[in-house]
């Protein structure tokens, strides 16, 4: 047997540009996190290029004239939305953090009475079977009791430290003032500093990173904020009406985050939601719940054709099997960063996934 050292010199070589192309990613999402203070305020600026250039085109002032005046406007509605925002989760986390035990203990009060009234026999249930279920009930509701604490109690430490987040923020906000206006000078300084090629390379990523990836975000984003206000606004005049509605925002948090997710919903949170309020016997609750979902449906199924592509080129199994990888890996908030990765990933491997990953190895050509 002839041993094709050429052959092999290649597959090798091409399987380390791979490794390489791959570590560098990983060192760069790791790089993202840490400086990501400079990250938002990239992700920001580019959201709010279009309104720059609008100035631009309709006052026919500088871009540093044009920059400032969206950049005082934004600021403003950024700090003053963070501040509403700390402040009142604050106050609703420490409420239902003190609620807390009082709310379990009614769950577990109506699951016993549940299993007293419910006709077992009917069933073919023995005994032992309905005790453990009773048992597991009672871990299960232990445990949600225990995430749930933990979750409330690291989000009022985080709000808290009110240092660090004023750092951040400030940070955050000084690099979206000189990245909005010395743009130009920043991208010459880079093209300046990199080899060519690299810049080439990287400007080719970048685009289509920020037209795949970008869009995408965007698109989610926009969509995300729409249910989230109209929950959060719908959930406030619930309250302001009567309706038993405690904590307003934090729902509307809630379901923005699992409306984020890209199987889930936010139906997965206000059904159930609306299910448990009607068997509670508060049957006005639970429709008023159900309507203000079918706002929110109606509102994103007309949004979504214009903003997203249905097509982004990764079957849903795949999706899941990224939000299961980040949920392990991170814990609840890898349930949005899975996907996300993925698509990363999809973009920067996507000449050898399109070839074949594999054929593209250890093809003799």
């Amino acid at each position: 047997m002839i041993f094709d050292l050429s052959y092999w010199t290649r597959v090798f070589r091409r399987i380390l540009y791979v490794i390489f192309l791959f570590l560098g990613l990983c060192i760069a999402l790791k790089l993202s996190v840490f400086y990501m203070p400079f990250l938002v305020a990239f992700i920001i600026s580019l959201m709010i290029e279009p309104a720059i250039k609008w100035i631009m085109k309709k006052t026919h002032l500088t871009r540093r004239t044009s920059s400032i005046i969206i950049f005082v406007i934004v600021s403003i509605i950024i700090l003053g939305s963070l501040t509403w925002l700390i402040t009142t989760l604050f106050s609703e986390s420490s409420r239902l953090l003190q609620s807390l035990n009082n709310y379990i203990d009614k769950a577990h009060i109506q699951f016993e009475n549940f299993i007293s009234t419910f006709d077992f026999d009917k069933i073919h249930l023995s005994e032992e079977i309905v005790g453990v279920l009773q048992s597991s009930t009672g871990d299960m509701l232990t445990t949600i009791s225990d995430w749930l604490r933990n979750a409330l109690t690291n989000l009022i430490n985080f709000i808290t430290k009110i240092p660090s987040i004023a750092i951040c923020i400030g940070i955050t906000v000084v690099a979206l003032y000189f990245i909005c206006v010395d743009k130009i000078y920043i991208l010459d300084q880079i093209e300046h500093h990199l080899p060519k090629l690299w810049v080439k390379k990287m400007g080719i990523h970048m685009k289509d990173l920020i037209k795949t990836l970008g869009g995408y975000l965007k698109a989610e984003a926009t969509l995300i904020l729409v249910s989230f206000v109209i929950s959060l606004i719908g959930l406030y005049i619930l309250q302001f009406v009567g309706f038993n509605i405690s904590y307003p925002l934090l729902m509307a948090l809630f379901i923005g985050f699992v409306d984020a997710l890209p199987i889930l919903g936010s139906g997965s949170v206000m059904i159930p939601w609306a299910i448990l309020s009607a068997i509670n016997g508060d049957i006005n609750l639970g429709i008023a719940i159900i309507v203000l979902l079918i706002i929110m449906s109606v509102v994103r199924q007309l949004l979504e054709p214009k903003l997203v592509s249905k097509n982004i080129g990764i079957h849903p199994i795949f999706t899941l099997i990224a939000m299961y990888t980040g949920f392990k890996f991170i814990g609840v908030i890898g349930l949005l960063v899975g996907p996300i990765v993925l698509i990363i990933f999809k973009n920067i491997f996507a000449s050898l996934i399109d070839q074949g990953v594999f054929k593209t190895i250890f093809d003799k050509k």
